[in-house]
């Protein structure tokens, strides 16, 4: 690559004779610089600042090979190193990026005060550190997901190098190019978010999710067939959360032959794999053929790149990524992608939660440029006012307790990713100052995603991670009862407990299996506190419906809806249609066009309509298979 000889030449140029850089390597959008002589790094602290100043990308200084320790003897002073306060769990070295992998309970003890601690490691076993937080308690998904990692590092080394060779292709390009959005699906709809953004020269998908409400391969999947182009053109794919009405289809890219990078944030990666699991496992249960395999998911692990908020990263020759802070699950992002030299600036809003949250900090609103906007809408139609947080929540806890008292159980479903936890913020808070003392089961996959949580806690909002680093998570809260060893008949014959279950649109799950067993008791109480889909079950029953068929030891019969139903809004990860409409009149700068999506049909319509009324802004609600030219 001829970058790659500037960038020698600049590394040589910039950095003194003493470093004895040995080899230089492009991984990704990153670069590797290996030294004989770390010490020399470890001596002037300006050095790596000022190289990265220079290449204008992050650089990662590692020790040449020669220099490392054998791994069982660096291991053991590692631990003699390291306070033990610390709680390491576990130590495994990566030859192939030649950093060993520090997870620890304390990482600030591996650090040290100054970096001391880390410094020593480095000197005395010529490993790098790259150090990692373990959750505060296991988390399953976690140590599947780093162990593969480390398996396949050498996989993932050479990964790198290919999609270096990508991203720094020359390209020729000429004042004409132009810049094209293409809507695969979440336009016109909640569900299935999927779009192409299209230069001559690069081919980028933001999003790849699955309508989870409707069993339909028609409705259920992006339209990907419409694609021009085989997989293996795809440059790379641009994911905002988590959640599978955006993450759920990406296996199925690699099971079509797609080999490239695909860009989150960190628990954005974590959070995704264990619901794609999630859905597999659903699906094998109700004897359905999933579209992909857990050796898609395994196979896309290996080609995450993650990224933190706001850090600049080239992702193809003509296409810049930077990853902003949505605050609607743990490691939601809003996309800013810089198109050309200054050509175009597009922010994909994703999903946004412009208003309080226990979880998050609040949104980000600003940029450095920005033409295009694409913004959600899935509460974006005039009635959509949510009340205000403490209404909402002084409505859960009167629902609670009037049940509680005639002896009737609470189900709340929820989505086990964002949802959840909020709500159990909510009734945590409750508990701590006395207005609760009810006990509470968490089930299905909320718990092992609160442990997710619990592993990234510069992400949550600071009180949350406050607690969180002294040991005292919420989410492990003694309100929180165990449902491990127990059967759901067993809780429910308790009475007066509260249950938190996905999915919290009642298509699968364990909450969908405790609404059979509860909805014939008119003393027991269904609490919706988030967005149900057009076409599920819980929508239905938002809807008024009163009985539904079930099959019951072979036989189908009308199960009748006796429980109470009750819809509490302002739990919502969502942005509402005043804080949607705060958010366009907050953000830096203004954008000269707003492309409204992940609404349902007359919803998104009406409030680009609005749009254009309000901030004479040219807006749009654009439709599943539309192409825009952007520039």
């Amino acid at each position: 690559m001829e970058i790659l000889e500037q960038i020698k030449e600049i590394v040589h140029n910039t950095l003194p004779e003493k470093c004895q850089i040995s080899k230089i390597e492009m991984e990704g959008p990153e670069i590797a610089i290996y030294t004989k002589n770390y010490s020399a790094f470890l001596q002037d602290e300006n050095l790596v600042p000022k190289i990265a100043f220079e290449l204008k990308k992050r650089v990662n200084i590692r020790n040449d090979k020669s220099q490392l320790m054998a791994p069982e003897e660096a291991k053991n002073k590692i631990m003699a190193i390291v306070p033990e306060d610390a709680q390491i769990k576990d130590i495994s070295f990566n030859s192939a990026f030649s950093e060993v992998v520090i997870e620890s309970i304390k990482p600030g003890l591996v650090i040290g005060k100054g970096g001391e601690t880390s410094k020593k490691i480095i000197t005395e076993t010529g490993w790098v550190p790259n150090i990692i937080r373990a959750p505060t308690q296991e988390s399953e998904t976690l140590r599947g997901i780093r162990h593969h990692l480390h398996k396949y590092s050498d996989d993932r080394k050479k990964i790198l190098k290919e999609t270096a060779e990508k991203i720094y292709q020359k390209i020729n390009s000429s004042p004409s190019d132009w810049v094209r959005l293409i809507a695969l699906g979440g336009f016109r709809q909640v569900g299935r978010s999927c779009m192409l953004l299209e230069t001559p020269h690069t081919k980028v998908m933001l999003d790849c999710g699955i309508n989870v409400a409707n069993d339909s391969p028609e409705e259920a999947y992006p339209y990907l067939s419409i694609l021009h182009f085989p997989m293996d053109q795809l440059d790379a794919v641009v994911l905002s959360h988590a959640h599978m009405d955006h993450s759920g289809f990406i296996p199925y890219l690699f099971r079509l032959g797609y080999r490239g990078p695909v860009y989150c944030t960190p628990p954005t990666r974590d959070l995704m794999v264990l619901l794609q699991f999630d859905y597999i496992d659903v699906l094998a249960k109700e004897r359905k053929e999933p579209p992909y395999s857990e050796k898609d998911v395994k196979e896309m692990v290996k080609y995450c790149i993650t990224r933190e908020y706001r850090e600049v990263t080239d992702i193809a020759p003509d296409m810049r990524l930077t990853l902003h802070n949505a605050a609607h699950i743990l490691g939601s992002a809003s996309v800013h992608m810089h198109i050309g030299e200054g050509g175009h600036n597009l922010v994909y809003s994703g999903d946004i939660k412009n208003g309080f949250t226990r979880l998050f900090n609040n949104v980000d609103i600003k940029y450095p440029r920005l033409e295009t906007l694409i913004l959600e809408s899935t509460y974006g139609g005039r009635e959509d006012i949510q009340p205000e947080r403490q209404d909402s929540e002084d409505a859960l806890l009167k629902a609670i307790k009037e049940t509680v008292q005639k002896d009737g159980n609470v189900l709340i479903p929820v989505f086990s990713v964002g949802r959840a936890q909020e709500i159990m913020l909510v009734l945590e808070n409750f508990y701590r100052k006395g207005l609760l003392d009810t006990k509470c089961y968490v089930d299905g996959m909320t718990k092992e995603a609160s442990a997710i949580h619990t592993a990234y806690p510069e992400y949550l909002r600071e009180a949350v991670q406050r607690r969180v680093l002294q040991n005292d998570s919420p989410f492990t809260s003694e309100i929180f009862g165990a449902v491990e060893g127990r059967n759901r008949a067993e809780i429910l014959a308790e009475k007066g407990a509260i249950i938190i279950a996905s999915s919290g649109m009642l298509t699968g799950g364990p909450s969908l299996d405790y609404f059979y067993r509860m909805a014939e008791n008119p003393n027991n109480t269904l609490i919706f506190v988030g967005y149900q889909g057009e076409g599920s079950l819980g929508r239905k029953i938002q809807g008024g419906v009163k009985a539904i068929p079930i099959t019951d030891n072979g036989k189908t019969r009308a199960l009748n809806i006796n429980m109470k139903i009750e819809t509490i809004e302002g739990f919502s990860g969502h942005s509402d249609r005043n804080q949607l409409v705060g958010y366009i009149r907050s953000l830096k700068p203004k954008p000269k066009r707003i492309l409204v999506n992940h609404g349902e049909k007359n919803t998104a319509s009406e409030f680009s309509k609005y749009i254009v009324n309000k901030f004479r802004i040219n807006a749009s609600a654009l439709r599943n298979l539309d192409a825009v030219r952007l520039k």
